[in-house]
């Protein structure tokens, strides 16, 4: 009897099997063109064919071509210094809005980052450009600044419903020794938070590493330009090396995906435990 609840339970879903098969390939078969594209002569590319010879120079080159070194410092200290900013500051307004829901203001913030998440981005995209100019924040410390402040909606979402699941007695008990709104949040919150930290930073980093928008219309100095804009230069329309073009995706796109791949099982258990009300 065991036996058979047990093989019940665990029938495989062949139709949900298939769906996430070709679901997969819809990521999997670009891929694919990406890298076998990556190395072959600008002849033999646009085919799904293997390269007849592996061009690996194309890497050199594309680095060569793009400053990769540099593109990458400047794509790496955004990213951490976001992230970093990103953490010690989301998280701490999420906590004062989680736990002060009952009040009408603290309720008004928090509907009102929400909603801000549902307004278009070209609808904003101008004025920013010009208030950060005017304000002499075009340059890499306005940008951080910029994914510190519009991450806000989508972190306080997503870490609200965790921390409101955290038992106010624990603050109540360090508050009865003593201890500070302050010390409360960063000895007892912020590390009960860590799957949400983790989901909110890795949330973050993806964006910042990969975004192209905001570093276009906020950096002015070319010096500071990350990856993406850094790209740019193989989408003129008289630039047609395209192994060289998808070389340089192929690196821009590495760091961060080996990141992901060793933080995914905290990216997943951190929304879901978001998702608690």
């Amino acid at each position: 009897m065991k036996d058979k609840t047990f093989h019940k339970d665990h029938r495989i879903n062949w139709w949900l099997t298939a769906l996430t098969v070709v679901l997969s390939l819809t990521v999997l078969v670009p891929l694919y063109f990406t890298i076998v594209t990556a190395l072959k002569t600008p002849a033999e590319a646009g085919t799904f064919s293997l390269p007849t010879s592996w061009q690996w120079h194309n890497f050199a080159d594309a680095s060569a071509k793009v400053d990769y070194p540099r593109a990458a410092l400047n794509s790496a200290i955004i990213t951490v210094a976001a992230v970093v900013l990103t953490l010690l500051t989301n998280t701490f307004v999420a906590y004062a809005v989680a736990r002060n829901m009952d009040k009408r203001f603290f309720r008004f913030l928090y509907y009102f980052f929400i909603a801000a998440m549902f307004v278009p981005f070209p609808v904003v995209m101008l004025p920013i450009a010009k208030q950060m100019g005017a304000w002499h924040l075009d340059n890499q410390f306005g940008l951080i600044l910029l994914y510190m402040t519009l991450g806000l909606g989508t972190n306080l979402f997503i870490a609200t419903g965790f921390i409101r699941s955290i038992p106010p007695s624990l603050e109540e008990a360090a508050r009865v020794d003593g201890a500070s709104t302050w010390k409360i949040f960063w000895k007892i919150i912020f590390p009960l938070m860590s799957p949400i930290n983790a989901t909110i930073g890795i949330l973050t980093a993806l964006w910042a590493w990969n975004d192209f928008l905001l570093p276009l219309i906020v950096l002015t100095d070319q010096s500071n330009q990350t990856i993406p804009l850094a790209q740019y230069v193989f989408s003129s329309q008289f630039a047609t090396n395209y192994p060289m073009a998808f070389s340089s995706y192929l690196m821009a796109m590495a760091p961060i995906l080996i990141v992901y791949i060793f933080a995914q099982r905290w990216v997943v258990s951190g929304v879901m435990r978001g998702a608690v009300k």
